[in-house]
């Protein structure tokens, strides 16, 4: 049995695990990202690795990096929600734990776990999209993989990749809780159980309140998860118009919160689709893997590598 190392590397966590050939975990573990620092997060993932590689014998660890990857080279060129800039996070990463490492945009580890391993097996053409605290597409064309970040709103809301009216600023865990912090400051009495919830500090809502408050079928709740799910399928029907993909598979940690978020956002892509009536159907569902996707693909693509 061949194991690898899966690393996938957010703007909150670092989730490591040793993954064998048929894409099963054998052991995982998390820690917190110290995103600020390039240095401290590097060393984070290096920790992670050693601890595993301690237990295992692994032939090499693939890292899935929240940002602008180039895979060749190793570095990350740029990441929204870390301090990562030009970082040689392969270098950094292989000089500290003593083994191969393989660096790749964790959008596109998680779409190749879902494509090999989960649910988008037997489709040709896949988009995997990442709601997490940003957001995160990954696309798998012919069994290859692309990378994805784009805008969904000219002159919108600033991105911390520099741009204005990027997707993950209305279709991510922030924009979530923004829409419930912001309608908690304009009515109290609207959002009196997500207030309940955190504490009676609309800056205390974060996405696990907004998540709880939904499935009791609080309105206020369900408003948020529509709005943040009908951004996230409209911007699914502009990828779809242009790439015609056979399959779209939600995952990251938004995503446990299933049809809350998949059906607003299956609605959303139904209306918004260009001549929707005149494609082949294409299957929207929750990834199979859930979180681990991102450590599954990151470890199958050090295997291939």
């Amino acid at each position: 049995m061949s194991l690898t190392i899966g690393i996938d590397v957010g703007g909150t966590k670092v989730a490591a695990g040793v993954v064998d050939d048929q894409g099963r975990i054998v052991e995982k573990l998390r820690r917190s990202t110290p995103s600020a620092s390039p240095e401290l997060t590097a060393a984070v993932i290096a920790e992670a690795a050693t601890e595993l590689l301690s237990r295992h014998e692994v032939s090499a660890v693939g890292v899935g990096a929240a940002g602008f990857v180039n895979e060749a080279a190793g570095t990350v060129a740029f990441a929204p929600n870390l301090a990562w800039r030009d970082e040689p996070l392969r270098a950094k990463v292989e000089g500290m734990i003593g083994v191969p490492v393989v660096v790749e945009n964790d959008g596109n580890a998680s779409a190749w776990a879902e494509a090999r391993f989960g649910a988008a097996r037997g489709h040709a053409h896949v988009i995997f999209i990442s709601v997490g605290t940003g957001i995160g597409a990954g696309f798998v064309l012919d069994g290859r993989l692309e990378p994805g970040h784009f805008r969904v709103v000219p002159d919108g809301r600033l991105c911390g990749c520099g741009n204005r009216g990027c997707w993950e600023q209305y279709a991510s865990g922030n924009a979530l809780t923004t829409e419930a912090r912001d309608l908690a400051r304009r009515s109290r009495s609207g959002a009196a159980r997500l207030l309940q919830l955190a504490g009676g500090d609309p800056d205390a809502i974060g996405g696990a309140q907004v998540t709880q408050a939904a499935s009791e079928g609080d309105p206020a709740a369900l408003r948020c998860f529509g709005i943040v799910g009908g951004w996230l399928g409209q911007g699914m029907a502009d990828l779809a118009a242009i790439l015609d993909p056979g399959c779209f598979v939600i995952g990251g940690g938004v995503s446990e919160a299933g049809e809350l978020l998949i059906g607003p956002a299956r609605a959303a892509f139904e209306k918004g689709l260009t001549g929707g009536h005149y494609r082949p159907h294409v299957y929207i569902t929750r990834a199979e893997l859930g979180p681990d996707a991102g450590i599954v693909g990151a470890a199958d693509l050090a295997r291939q590598a």
